[in-house]
């Protein structure tokens, strides 16, 4: 089918222009706009909710395709890198050689292997993949939240669209903010222009330590103290006396601390320490790999939606990030490891559990690495083609979606936009592309411009 590559945004109606010069081109043969439209509508149809839940993982700094969803064993030195891939699974499907648990789990993995967002910079490139809006302008780094670039992020829009379950929120992230060097955070993970009370909740920590403990998971100022009884245990007198407390004496500062400490389900959703040390010690005792942990907990509490970003991992080559400018082989073998064992364990726990069919796992970055190795044996920035993989959620496993040119330069079939990828995660949710939430004007607004990607579910 003819088609024209054009980033350019949706006109008023919704349609890009990219779009309205496709429905030209088919008109010539015999598609009218009523019916291109009528198709458009019934590929995007809400479908019955297969996911209760999504953790989106987000990895900082940008993986490369080549050695992690994409390698290119045919080609040259300077392409491939000094990885190997090893064989998954699933016949058929290579994965790189640092990835040997995950590997065993493509069988329940979809591979996006022509993502794009056409952007090289790190935080403009993260808020389009992040809230499906191109950034304005495209290629700006050290980009700030803030108009025009205030779109909430997809859990700030799933808040408007789900109530609030049992004192926790529809949407948490963890365990910090994605930001650049120097703490500059990256617009479009927060409510946007719905304002902080749509704001997906923040929970700053390090759940690997000894100490971990929720920041606000304490009582407000206005609850007064705790009187001790030395018949009761300390749980059941904490219980007794929130449940004695009328939470609408409280400052709108402190209802969400409330809200969070009053609930049984949420309070023990937080007490990783309960986990036994044989799960623990699955996910790593890493920063990553518990917050991964955490993020199957805030599932079973009801939680639909929970970004894990990746920090940054101490002592390792380029901040600790995926960012490998320089050292590309040895950042990979420093953070791969870890990526590796978290991720993979998650699947197994959620598979375990009977979460997984419920549950959809989306790992992702920014954007991905150049083709070719740079003079410091690193890649650069790469936002023209690159690798996400869904899972769970009724996701079709062992299969591969896309494919990239023989470089993994550019998208050869199968691209897909970060639009794209909003609406398929919706539809995963329940809520089909043109599903609409109101602003705070009261005006509608579609959970997402793009297409569900076909052969995913």
């Amino acid at each position: 089918m003819f088609a024209i590559q054009d980033n350019q945004g949706p006109l008023c109606d919704g349609m890009t222009r990219r779009e309205w010069l496709r429905i030209g081109s088919l008109g010539l043969a015999g598609l009218t706009l009523p019916g291109l439209l009528s198709s458009r509508a019934r590929a995007n149809a809400a479908p019955a909710p297969r996911s209760k839940s999504c953790i989106v993982i987000m990895l900082l700094g940008g993986p490369p395709q080549h050695e992690t969803w994409d390698p290119k064993p045919n080609a040259p030195a300077e392409i491939r890198g000094n990885l190997r891939p090893i064989q998954s699974a699933t016949p058929g499907i290579l994965v790189g050689e640092l990835m040997p648990r995950t590997a065993q789990w493509t069988n329940r993995l979809c591979i996006l292997r022509a993502v794009s967002t056409g952007d090289n910079a790190h935080s403009s490139s993260g808020y389009y993949m992040t809230t499906g809006r191109p950034h304005l302008p495209m290629g700006v780094e050290n980009a700030r939240p803030g108009a025009p670039n205030n779109w909430p992020a997809p859990g700030a829009v799933l808040r408007r669209l789900r109530r609030d379950n049992g004192g926790l929120p529809a949407a948490v992230t963890l365990p910090e903010q994605v930001a650049n060097d120097g703490n500059l955070t990256w617009p479009g993970q927060d409510g946007g222009y719905l304002g902080q009370a749509a704001d997906p909740w923040l929970l700053t920590g390090d759940p690997s330590a000894a100490d971990f403990r929720v920041p606000g998971l304490a009582l407000p100022a206005e609850v007064p103290p705790l009187r001790f009884d030395g018949r009761r245990t300390l749980l059941d007198q904490v219980n007794h006396h929130l449940d004695a407390v009328d939470p609408s004496a409280f400052t709108a500062q402190s209802q969400q601390a409330f809200d969070l400490i009053a609930s049984s389900r949420s309070r023990q959703a937080f007490n990783i320490a309960d986990e036994p040390v044989a799960v623990r010690d699955r996910y790593g005792r890493t920063r990553f790999g518990q917050s991964l942990l955490l993020a199957r907990r805030l599932v079973e509490a009801g939680v639909s939606m929970i970004r894990v970003n990746w920090t940054r991992v101490a002592g390792a080559p380029n901040n600790g990030h995926w960012d490998t400018h320089s050292q590309n082989t040895a950042g990979l073998q420093a953070l791969m490891p870890i990526m590796d064992r978290g991720y993979s364990a998650l699947l197994e726990d959620l598979e375990v559990r009977g979460l997984l069919n419920e549950t959809m796992i989306v790992w992702m970055a920014e954007f991905g690495r150049t083709p070719r190795l740079n003079g410091a044996g690193g890649r650069d920035h790469w936002g023209f083609v690159f690798s996400v993989a869904l899972a769970g959620g009724g996701v079709q496993g062992g299969r591969v979606i896309g494919a990239s040119d023989s470089i993994a330069g550019h998208p050869r079939d199968g691209g897909v936009l970060p639009p794209d990828l909003l609406a398929t995660i919706f539809h995963g949710l329940g809520y089909g592309p043109d599903t609409e939430f109101s602003d705070n004007f009261g005006r509608p607004m579609p959970v997402s411009r793009g297409d569900v990607i076909r052969g995913v579910f």
